[in-house]
């Protein structure tokens, strides 16, 4: 009986029942933030969407989460040498240089922030570059991919004999 109650509010709440673009809309949209520079904020974000535009929670959850703390750092590196090659296209001048990963877990790092991002202006606005380049494309081609995965789920469970 409580299981009951709880159940139609709770489907409500996530969305379970949208429809197949709206769904594939809400993974789309956590792809795009999952993938987004703005690391530390990805579920943040996704979510303050999801609810604004009142998306389906869950899908945009599984979106944010395919780029998880183990697929973080290639991900980070081969966004910032995207956005230098996008960079050096466009005629600005950037030159490699290396960063050190390992400041990012320091304290001074973090205490000085609005110094070290002067600093690290050279490694920071490729990695910003380069990373809105990937969510962007991720996320537009992780809509028809998702919408393809949900119409045949929903097509075998619906027609199973």
């Amino acid at each position: 009986m409580i299981l009951n109650r709880l159940k139609n509010p709770l489907e409500h709440l996530l969305h379970l029942h949208d429809t197949e673009e709206r769904t594939s809309f809400s993974f789309a949209l956590g792809v795009f933030f999952g993938f987004s520079p703005f690391i530390g904020f990805h579920t943040i974000l996704a979510l303050l969407f999801a609810f604004l535009f009142r998306l389906n929670r869950v899908a945009t959850l599984v979106g944010v989460y395919l780029n998880t703390p183990w697929t973080l750092i290639p991900v980070a590196i081969a966004s910032t040498s995207l956005g230098y090659r996008v960079l050096r296209l466009l005629g600005h001048p950037y030159r490699r240089r290396r960063f050190n990963w390992a400041e990012l877990g320091s304290f001074h790092f973090w205490a000085n922030l609005p110094t070290e991002i002067q600093l690290h202006y050279h490694t920071l606005y490729p990695f910003f570059v380069g990373s809105m380049i990937c969510a962007i494309v991720f996320s537009l081609l992780s809509y028809p991919l998702c919408l393809w995965f949900v119409r045949t789920y929903r097509h075998r469970v619906l027609h199973r004999p």
